[in-house]
């Protein structure tokens, strides 16, 4: 498994190497009229979870979710560090969504104390049912990292292809930075319209999320990641609530994963080569029939 420095040291050295690199200096297709209109706003209901979902473009379902942790809304899109309903609705069916509790947005749900990251996994699946998909990409800014590796290990025959964008992960050395961020941003506004809720049970919650797994990308083990058979690709980040070594530790573990150069963000030519390469990444892995 690479470190941190060797990933470092290496990543600009292969970048011209990596699969799909040649592919992603495309420039991206023109747009075309089925696919450049102005995005659909709808609701999923199941019991008591009520999902706001957001949809453009035509295509192959590509479902991808914003980062901002716990505040994962649509509305994020704006501040992103790019646009994915931008930026692939002329090559996809792009369908994001507010997350369940999300503060600013208008998905709302229960506290899913006991199994916090399979809940938000469902609530995604059942999105792709309301709609009437069966097999999509899915890609996950942030916290959707931990939501990709979740979704695949819930649907691993739905989940044709992921992405993982800046993935959240554990810190050892601040092993309580997203539990903290959880309880000292997320919390005060979602009690404040929230009044059925408690900060103890919001905090038993956010135990869940990320303390029962204090390690890697909480949502899954090491071991299911090792033996996934999904093909992935990692856009790495190093920030405090993303760590590098977690993207390194995922590209290395999963056997179909590939892994972008960092930085990635800088120059302009760079980043623009970057979305071009997930764009090739997924079409490679477009299935040539499937029910949508």
């Amino acid at each position: 498994m690479l470190s941190r420095r060797e990933f470092v040291s290496l990543a600009a050295a292969t970048a011209a190497a990596a699969p799909g690199a040649a592919e992603a200096q495309s420039p991206p297709p023109n747009p075309t009229p089925a696919a450049a209109g102005s995005p659909v706003t709808g609701f999923y209901e199941r019991g008591d979870v009520r999902i706001r979902y957001q949809e453009v473009g035509s295509g192959f379902p590509l479902l991808v979710t914003p980062g901002g942790g716990l505040n994962s809304r649509i509305s994020n899109w704006q501040t992103a560090v790019f646009n994915a309903m931008e930026a692939f609705k002329n090559d996809f069916r792009c369908i994001t969504m507010d997350q369940r509790n999300a503060n600013g947005g208008e998905s709302t749900g229960p506290l899913a104390t006991d199994d916090p990251w399979g809940a938000f996994a469902e609530d995604q699946l059942g999105l792709m049912d309301h709609l009437g998909i069966r097999d999509f990409f899915f890609m996950g800014y942030c916290i959707g990292g931990p939501f990709a590796l979740k979704l695949i290990e819930r649907a691993p025959e739905r989940v044709v292809a992921a992405v993982l964008c800046q993935p959240v992960g554990h810190r050892p050395e601040n092993p309580d930075y997203m539990y903290n961020s959880g309880k000292d941003v997320w919390a005060p506004e979602l009690l404040k319209r929230r009044t059925d809720l408690t900060m103890a049970q919001v905090e038993a919650y956010l135990h869940s999320l990320y303390r029962v797994r204090p390690d890697f990308v909480y949502s899954v083990t090491r071991d299911f990641v090792r033996a996934c058979q999904t093909p992935m690709l990692v856009l790495p980040d190093d920030a405090p609530a993303h760590p590098l070594q977690t993207a390194i530790d995922v590209a290395s573990l999963a056997p179909k994963a590939e892994i972008t150069v960092f930085p990635w963000k800088e120059p302009p030519e760079l980043k623009e080569r970057t979305i071009n390469r997930v764009r090739s990444f997924l079409k490679a892995h477009q299935p040539k029939t499937a029910m949508r």
